[in-house]
């Protein structure tokens, strides 16, 4: 490529960084975006649940240390589409009061200075980028919105819709999960054409009809195919980002490729590794005038990182559950408290249907004494799955940092007693139903050797804000020390609510990319 010289560069091409992509894209600005990895082929090993689960085919080759110096795999996806290929694609909005200063027990999860109304326009645009599939109306703590859904819920499988009476005799709302799939479905059956096809390896494995709304097939394909303007290179790391003599602008971007150094300019440089990666490049593209890190000054790049207190749960019923696509409710009335506790508890949701596989490499020692003659594909076929979220709270010493080269994590868990109170409302749904009341977590479904909560959620290493002296980013989301750096992944996020975060990253890239659009006229 001769000429290194570009409008905008876009480190990575995930959700953030292919949604403001794609939305620049028309604007004929010349746009460079940089993916670590390659494509991910499409194979029968994507519908492997032993290759993606207890093999972790997918997962990147990278090691961290936690804050005792263990090391661990984190659960990065270094694809084109980014950690989306291996999504749940769930894609909620955050609830309105999630904007606002909420106390739990352990502290106040603090208060955004833009807030719903800001964001509702632009949820409203990702909502039907991405093809969300869902109901308005049903989930009680939805926030408003300007237009109902483009596209009808996922139907329930006959045992999902029993479950949803019986949680709704319960006194519950369930409701129909926001789903970004292309999927198209007359009565539960699925059309001829239709992409996805109702699998049962739709939550956290690779997609190989494009069924999923991901980040390359939602962007990245139809952006390349329609605007030449835009190039993608693939095996390209961004090493370090350097800045002019003043410190103010970046000037160039070191990409290491093919077993060698290129430098790359532009008028604006967006970054979208994810927020520990792109806190990571932050952190190590220090010179004279950012001592600490790019965007330092603050010593806010990597801190209160944030990522859900999160539990996958395996209940086991009397009765089979013969459900092929099972992703399809959700339970809210415990989002903001309970009858018997004052604070918020988080989000139920089901989740992809656990296979004998998987579940063969799971330690079992709770369920041992109970089902000593149960083979595991017993297990699998009477299974029922649960995805648990709650909101933990932003701290400064829950980080990222370098400790010479090595990537270190601290994490101290917090708030894990709504987390505690949350699966203990599970369980209490479940036994009356002939369920065991121990449910089972699953550890390979978050990832191989990864504490609880692991990396799928990672936001808030570089939260944005009015004041320099506490946010790396402005409410742009512009790095406040530098004039032409953006950072568009879930860095920014101040709080993460219970909600899956993908879709507020979304939405705010495609906010952020008409700021851009303002400023570039």
């Amino acid at each position: 490529m001769p000429d290194h010289r570009f409008d905008i560069i876009v480190i990575g091409s995930g959700p953030g960084g292919a949604a403001l992509a794609q939305r620049m894209a028309p604007s004929g600005k010349r746009i460079l975006v940089l993916e670590r990895g390659d494509w991910l082929k499409r194979s029968p090993d994507n519908w492997n649940p032993g290759k993606v689960f207890v093999d972790a085919a997918y997962q990147a080759d990278a090691t961290w240390y936690d804050k005792h110096g263990k090391a661990f795999h984190p659960g990065l996806h270094r694809f084109v589409g980014g950690n989306s290929k291996v999504y749940g694609a769930a894609l909620f909005r955050l609830r309105e009061r999630d904007f606002e200063a909420i106390r739990h027990a352990d502290g106040v999860s603090p208060e955004w200075e833009l807030k719903y109304d800001v964001f509702e326009p632009y949820y409203d645009e990702a909502e039907r980028l991405f093809h969300v599939h869902g109901a308005d109306g049903e989930d009680p703590t939805e926030p408003p919105r300007s237009r109902p859904y483009a596209y009808p819920p996922v139907t329930h499988e006959p045992r999902m819709q029993q479950l949803a009476d019986t949680f709704a005799r319960r006194g519950l709302h369930p409701f129909h999960m926001p789903l970004g799939i292309l999927l198209d479905e007359r009565d539960g059956r699925v059309m001829r054409g239709s992409p996805c096809i109702r699998c049962d390896a739709f939550d956290g494995y690779p997609c190989p009809t494009n069924g999923k709304a991901d980040a390359e097939v939602i962007c990245v394909n139809p952006m390349l195919r329609a605007h030449p303007n835009v190039t993608l290179l693939t095996g390209a790391f961004a090493s370090r980002l350097d800045t002019d003599a003043s410190g103010h602008v970046v000037n160039a971007v070191q990409v290491e490729r093919d077993g060698s150094t290129e430098t790359y300019s532009a008028d604006i440089v967006v970054v979208a590794c994810g927020a520990l990666s792109s806190a990571l490049l932050l952190l190590r593209s220090a010179n004279d005038r950012h001592p600490h890190g790019l965007a330092n000054g603050s010593d806010q790049v990597g801190r209160n990182y944030i990522r859900h207190n999160q539990s996958v749960l395996m209940a086991v019923a009397k009765e089979p559950n013969d459900t092929v696509f099972q992703k399809t409710l959700g339970v809210s009335d415990f989002y903001f408290g309970a009858d018997d506790w004052e604070f918020p508890l988080g989000l139920i949701q089901m989740t992809g249907k656990s296979h004998a596989d998987t579940i063969r490499g799971e330690s079992l020692p709770a369920w041992l004494e109970w089902l000593p003659e149960k083979p595991f594909e017993y297990l699998a076929r009477h299974s029922l799955d649960f995805w648990l979220s709650s909101e933990d709270l932003p701290r400064p010493g829950n980080r990222i940092r370098y400790d010479g080269d090595r990537v270190v994590v601290e994490q101290t868990d917090n708030n894990m007693e709504a987390h505690r109170r949350l699966r203990a409302k599970l369980e209490a749904l479940l036994e009356p139903m002939g369920a065991h009341p121990h449910l089972l977590e699953r550890k390979f479904y978050l990832g191989k050797d990864i504490p609880i909560g692991g990396t799928a959620h990672q936001a808030g290493t570089a939260r944005f804000g009015g004041d320099p002296k506490t946010a790396v980013l402005d409410l742009d989301c512009k790095a406040h020390e530098l004039d032409n750096l953006y950072v568009v992944d879930a860095s920014f996020f101040p709080s993460i609510g219970a909600v899956n975060p993908t879709l507020t990253i979304i939405a705010n890239a495609l906010r952020v990319a008409d700021r851009i659009a303002e400023r570039m006229k």
